[in-house]
């Protein structure tokens, strides 16, 4: 009998995306699903399913994407748009799945819904309530948000009816959560700086200045450039007293889950996706947010404020069981369409 099928779209920009699709296809091949991912990205190492590579539709001349208002990324005559809309249509002709989640993407949710396929949407922080986000949200069975359900004010403006389809599992990392800070090296205080690779402001000028101002820190750059990326940074952020980030998903997953004090520097993003992230943070979890990068003068009082909190409360944040919590509901979600029996 051919295993059951559950489609995951990730999107291109950060590695969040990327890294919540690994996980949860491991979950999901414990359960016999095999899972096909659907991005312009290369597969990824490991991946156990198939991997559908679309093509970008970002280059080139770009008119009209919006559709008067009415999406976010659909540029009209444009060849790579074409291509990986025909691409997904294509396989889910082909391979019938059950459900496809969409990590995130308007289009290709109202795309799969468009041939009757059972979407599960991932919501990231933000004001996600313009027409388009309504429109693609709206179709979803079921809405997913990566931060515990006592984070209030991360999705903020979301409709009501769109607010009863969601479902908060907590950050998710791909690193296992610590339960110690015993690897910490006596004598000496360090700083991860994660970088990531969505985009951001900060240049080395900025960097160097910071490594100046404070020579009782010892700092560890990470994905500033290819030269200092990372691919698995558990090790780094457990030998870390702080670690400086900016309000991406993924960088605040793995800083939850290794229990360290964080300074978070949010970027400029669409949707205001950062900033409405550093504005919870600053309500009480073990974060020092500053909304821009510090002056120089400035790091060192940072970085001892930081130094002092309590990581402990990371744990509500990012409690090691997320990725379960989304397998349930990408299972319920499932069988509720009538393609899965009860797990």
């Amino acid at each position: 009998m051919t295993a059951p099928v559950v489609g995951y779209y990730v999107h291109h920009v950060g590695s969040g995306h990327r890294h919540r699709a690994q996980v949860l296809a491991a979950r999901l091949e414990r359960e016999g699903i095999r899972v096909t991912g659907l991005s312009s990205l290369p597969r990824p190492d490991g991946w156990a399913g198939d991997w559908v590579r679309l093509a970008r539709d970002d280059g080139g001349t770009a008119a009209d994407v919006s559709a008067g208002g009415h999406l976010h990324w659909v540029p009209r005559q444009h060849d790579g748009l074409r291509s990986r809309t025909a691409a997904v249509s294509a396989w889910i002709e082909a391979a019938r799945p059950d459900l496809v989640v969409v990590d995130v993407s308007v289009e290709v949710a109202l795309l799969a819904r468009l041939h009757g396929i059972p979407v599960v949407a991932v919501v990231l922080p933000g004001r996600r309530d313009d027409p388009p986000h309504l429109l693609g949200l709206g179709v979803a069975d079921v809405l997913v948000g990566f931060w515990p359900e006592s984070a209030d004010g991360m999705a903020p403006g979301l409709p009501d009816h769109l607010r009863a389809k969601l479902v908060p599992v907590g950050a998710l990392s791909r690193h296992p959560v610590r339960r110690d800070r015993t690897d910490r090296r006596p004598g000496i205080r360090t700083v991860a700086l994660l970088l990531g690779t969505g985009g951001h402001d900060i240049d080395r000028a900025d960097v160097e200045a910071a490594c100046a101002a404070t020579p009782g820190w010892t700092w560890r750059v990470l994905g500033a450039d290819r030269s200092t990326w990372v691919a698995d940074t558990a090790s780094v952020l457990a030998e870390s007293d702080v670690v400086v980030t900016h309000a991406g998903q993924n960088a605040l997953a793995e800083t939850a889950a290794a229990r360290r004090p964080a300074v978070v520097v949010p970027q400029h993003r669409p949707h205001d996706e950062q900033r409405t992230t550093a504005a919870v943070l600053a309500r009480g979890w073990p974060a020092v947010v500053c909304g821009t990068w510090p002056a120089p003068d400035d790091w060192a009082p940072v970085l001892d404020r930081a130094a002092s909190l309590d990581p402990a409360r990371w744990a509500e944040w990012c409690d090691g069981a997320a990725a379960d919590r989304f397998a349930r509901v990408v299972l319920e979600a499932r069988r509720r369409s009538g393609t899965g029996a009860a797990s």
